[in-house]
């Protein structure tokens, strides 16, 4: 199955049938999902285990190996758990550590729980979220960048950074009329907000949020809608930035104001605009390039977090993209 031309052997202390049974899955199937992943052989005895292939890979199983373990002694192992685990140990960045040893981990802080980034691409977004008032997060879907968004306006509202959180996203289907569309205003643009009230939910519980939303710390604000205010001391996300028109794009951007945050999200290659309509985002990204003080991460598909076939899904997509370009 794989080179066996470098092998280690560990034993995971404290020895515990429970966990190791939690550790290995039903039939050792989170075993063999690490070989799958990482090209190595796993066998074990007890708590005693020995990985082989090549060294590259090796050292990354057994990092992998030691984090589900100490994951083990409070919470079931999943196959979820395991692929995220296995995200966190990428091979390209074991291979080149020091890359991510140099800078220090962003830790985001809410009531629900602690979030961290997945990878150098995520800690490098929430830095720069950190630390500029205008930031940018391209990449496919999977990657993070609306969910981390998301954590980092509820740690500032927490921390009373800010005054309110502002959710934004283009209804492409209506266009900039959704005045026929049944309901107050965030019944008309629920549907579209859903990945960002998930992300809410998850931090923050239901009912939290829903009061929040009653009192207007949390607003729901149709791009169409945002003509001619000012944000000031606010933490707004633009998602699903791709259908944005040029001129959207450019008012949203100018709605920023004194102590707010905006975090812009997006994916270039699912664009639902009508064929002869720009993209805001694509364009956005060429005219502001150089600005100072506007940060942009590009995410790919080794940054996807998602279940492994997403990966392969973006990349097959990326790879037919390319042949017919």
């Amino acid at each position: 199955m794989t080179s066996s031309a470098f092998s280690q052997e560990i034993t995971l202390f404290p020895e515990d049938n429970l966990r190791l049974s939690n550790l290995c899955g039903q039939f050792d199937n989170h075993l063999r999902q690490i070989e799958k992943r990482l090209k190595v052989e796993i066998s074990n005895r007890g708590n005693h285990f020995k990985l082989c292939g090549g060294e590259d890979v090796v050292k990354p199983a057994v990092a992998v190996l030691e984090k589900l373990y100490e994951i083990s002694a409070n919470e079931p192992i999943t196959p979820e758990k395991v692929h995220l685990t296995l995200q966190d140990a990428n091979i390209d960045q074991m291979l080149a550590p020091e890359a991510e040893a140099s800078e220090d981990a962003v830790i985001i802080k809410t009531k629900r729980g602690v979030i961290k980034g997945r990878g150098a691409n995520q800690h490098g977004y929430l830095r720069k979220i950190l630390s500029h008032d205008i930031n940018f997060g391209v990449g496919p879907a999977g990657t993070g960048k609306t969910y981390l968004a998301v954590a980092c306006a509820v740690e500032a509202l927490q921390r009373e950074e800010i005054r309110r959180i502002i959710l934004v996203r283009p209804a492409v289907e209506a266009g900039e009329k959704l005045g026929f569309l049944p309901g107050d205003l965030a019944q008309k643009v629920d549907p579209y907000l859903r990945p960002l009230y998930d992300a809410l939910y998850e931090m923050l519980g239901f009912e939290k949020v829903e009061k929040l939303i009653e009192r207007n710390v949390i607003e729901v604000a149709p791009l169409a809608f945002m003509r001619g205010r000012t944000l000031n001391d606010s933490f707004i996300i633009l998602d699903e930035a791709q259908n944005t028109t040029t001129e959207q794009i450019k008012m949203f951007l100018t709605r920023v104001g004194f102590g707010s945050t905006a975090v812009v999200t997006g994916d270039v290659t699912q664009i639902d605009l009508p064929n002869e309509r720009m993209s805001g985002l694509i364009h956005v990204l060429k005219v502001l390039e150089n600005v100072e003080g506007i940060s942009f991460t590009f995410f790919g598909v080794r940054d996807v977090v998602r279940h492994p076939l997403v990966q392969r899904i973006v990349t097959a997509y990326e790879k037919y993209d390319q042949r017919q370009g």
